[in-house]
Order: structure tokens, then sequence, then C-alpha cells
């Protein structure tokens, strides 16, 4: 497979509103849709459309919810044979309501059966260690993570996402990920200190790359900055305001992933990336819609907008 991805997956319900409502309020839900989700899936999903080979490493439960996840999984190219199925365990649920201007709220329900365990990731290591890529989502626990590290090849370009609290853990990731990439808030946790806009962004950058990644690029407000050893580029958040921001960081991760793949530079990278954010946030819930030449044109135009 050119990806494996090893994170969360399960069912999406996004309600469409026109507003939240107050305490003890009531609002009619304007549209329902269902779909397949986590972070796990939806960069599975994205990495697919963009004429990836995929495989998920996750965790469903052993209730009727999990065989139609697994069904869409399928359906949608992505190989589930190292998804487990966890014994008396509720497929995780994550409702996604969406208010008019991109207001938002989650609602999450994932116990912790539905967590990859080390264990789960062993029996996966043949499939993560003769992958191009493998994308590891950093909410997961940390022996989980751990296992995965500890799988990849010597080729392998490791992408994490997100920022361990544990310390070991996050020492480890440095020394052994290609590309660390950080929203906002996860940023400031990896710099150990408040980031107060571009600059500052990039200064952290800078330090983690130092510290072993080859591309870091962390959330600043509206915009991403990836940063690499001798250079760095600031990449603005593309298109308008989003109907609902559920899944830009998934697409975020899977554009970058595949531009790096298909020998692009980091910066080109973080045009790819953005590009994909800004496809998936014009509609709700985080699947993307996505497709390798839509997202090159879109983010060579969007690259020559902001810097011819």
């Amino acid at each position: 497979m050119d990806v494996v991805v090893v994170g969360q997956v399960g069912r999406d319900l996004v309600l469409r509103v026109d507003g939240v409502p107050d305490p003890g309020g009531s609002t009619p839900v304007r549209e329902r849709v269902e779909v397949l989700g986590g972070k796990g899936a939806n960069q599975a999903v994205a990495c697919a459309q963009l004429g990836l080979a995929v495989g998920l490493v996750g965790v469903v439960g052993d209730d009727g919810a999990a065989g139609q996840v697994l069904a869409t999984a399928r359906a949608d190219g992505i190989d589930v044979r190292h998804v487990v199925r966890r014994k008396g365990a509720a497929t995780a649920l994550l409702v996604d309501v969406v208010a008019d201007g991109g207001e938002r709220r989650l609602l999450e329900h994932v116990d912790d059966d539905v967590l990859l365990r080390a264990a789960d990731v062993r029996a996966a290591a043949g499939a993560v260690g003769a992958a191009r890529a493998v994308l590891l989502q950093l909410q997961q626990p940390a022996e989980a993570v751990g296992a995965a590290l500890e799988a990849c090849g010597a080729d392998t370009l490791v992408v994490a996402d997100g920022a361990p609290q544990d310390g070991d853990l996050r020492e480890r990731l440095l020394a052994a990920a290609h590309v660390l990439r950080a929203d906002d808030a996860e940023a400031q946790d990896l710099a150990g200190r408040p980031l107060d806009g571009v600059a500052a962004a990039v200064e952290a950058g800078r330090e983690l790359v130092a510290r072993g990644p080859r591309v870091v690029a962390l959330g600043a407000g509206d915009a991403n900055v990836l940063v690499w050893d001798g250079g760095h580029v600031v990449v603005p958040l593309l298109g308008g305001a989003p109907v609902d921001p559920t899944g830009a960081g998934d697409s975020f991760v899977a554009g970058l992933t595949a531009a790096l793949l298909a020998g692009h530079d980091p910066a080109t990278a973080g045009w790819w990336a953005s590009a994909a954010a800004a496809s998936t946030v014009v509609r709700p819930g985080g699947r993307p819609d996505l497709d390798a030449r839509r997202l090159a044109d879109a983010a060579d135009r969007a690259r020559a907008r902001h810097t011819g």
C-alpha cells in the first residue's frame, strides 16, 4: 500500500441547524448526513480519493454500526483488513451540529474500547512496515502510537498529526517522524508557550525541525506555516467562510502527504494541503471530496494568486 493510516474510525452524524439552541431550547434540523468518520477514516478516504492505495488500522465495535462502517470504507477503496472488531464495544459516534456561519458543536461517544491498543497495531505490523507512508493520529494511546513507530520501515515516510501529551512519546516522535503537523492549539502545546502570530509559529517550527522532523506544519490563525531545514512558507487558509470546519485538518494531512509522495518540495506540498482543506470545509461534515488533478490545479492557482 502507498499509505497506512493509524487512527480513529467511526460514524459521523452531521446535523445542520439555523442556530444552536440555548439551554432548554430546541431547534429544527434542516439537514441530516450520516457518513464514515473519525480522523483516521477521514484521512484514509482523502488519500484514496487522491489516487493512493490506502489501508486503515483502527477499531470498531461488534455492533450493527460496525458492519456499515466497514462496508462504507471498502466502497471508498480502503483496505480494512486491519480494522479490529472489538467484542462488546460500541462503534465510535461523532455528532457534528453545524449552524449557519460555520458555528459548530461536536459531541463524541468514543469508548476506551474503540481506541487502538499496542497489540492491535502489532497485528498490522506487516502492512505498516511495507507502506510508503504511515499517518499517525496522535490522539490515540501512547502505546499504540509507539508500536506503530516500531513497525515503520526504514524508508517509510512517517507523518504525525497532533501533539502527544506523553513526554516520552513526544521525544520519540520528534526523533522518528519525518513530517509533524499540528493545529493552532496543538502547535502551542508542542512549543510549550503561546504562539502569537505567524512569526512566532515559524520560530517554533524551526525549533522543532532542529529536533528531528524534516517538515513541520503548524496552524497559525488564518494561515499555516511549513518549516524545513533552510526555509519556510506561509500558506493562507484558502476559500471563503467555511460551512463546517470539520475535517479540514484531515484533508490538510492527506494533501500534504500526497504531494510529498509525488516528489514535490515542502512549499508545494503546503499549497496542496491548504487547497485540500479548503475543498473540504465547503460542505457539512468532515468527509472530503478530492481529486488529484483538481487539487494540483487549485493549489497552483492559489499560489500564483497569493505570491504572484
